[in-house]
């Protein structure tokens, strides 16, 4: 910094403070207000939601769970029906939580499966349609 002589020079001193005072409080407004809009609950969710949107990985694995939780509850549903039978409601609860965590640790596996199939009963509906 430089040494100040005389008055003029100081007071050309304060006002470059004052200069740079003023900067630094419009900048930390603006930084405040930003920070204000952004914790808006309104905000908050459009925010969320785009980094869903955007996230094909997330969008992925939330599909391998959704496919995970109707599978576990159909396959328990087919297991245990209609039926008061403790016995039978527990290994519906069991059968039902293998199915889930099957589904949605390998929902690739699933799907190529699912193709595999469609595909063979396609392919032979087309062979059978051909002999005929």
């Amino acid at each position: 910094m430089n040494t100040i002589n005389n008055a003029a020079e100081l007071q050309l001193a304060i006002r470059e403070k004052q200069f740079e005072l003023e900067i630094h409080s419009q900048m930390l407004k603006e930084g405040f207000y930003i920070a204000y809009e952004s914790l808006k609950p309104s905000n908050l969710i459009k925010s969320t939601l785009s980094e869903i949107t955007s996230s094909p990985y997330l969008i992925d694995n939330m599909l391998g769970s959704i496919m995970g939780l109707v599978s576990g509850f159909i396959t328990k549903k087919i297991a245990v029906g209609k039926s008061h039978n403790m016995f039978r409601q527990i290994i519906g609860t069991v059968l039902q939580f293998g199915v889930t965590n099957l589904v949605a640790q390998h929902p690739d596996a699933l799907k190529t499966f699912g193709e595999y199939i469609i595909e063979k009963l396609f392919h032979n509906n087309h062979i059978n349609t051909q002999k005929t």
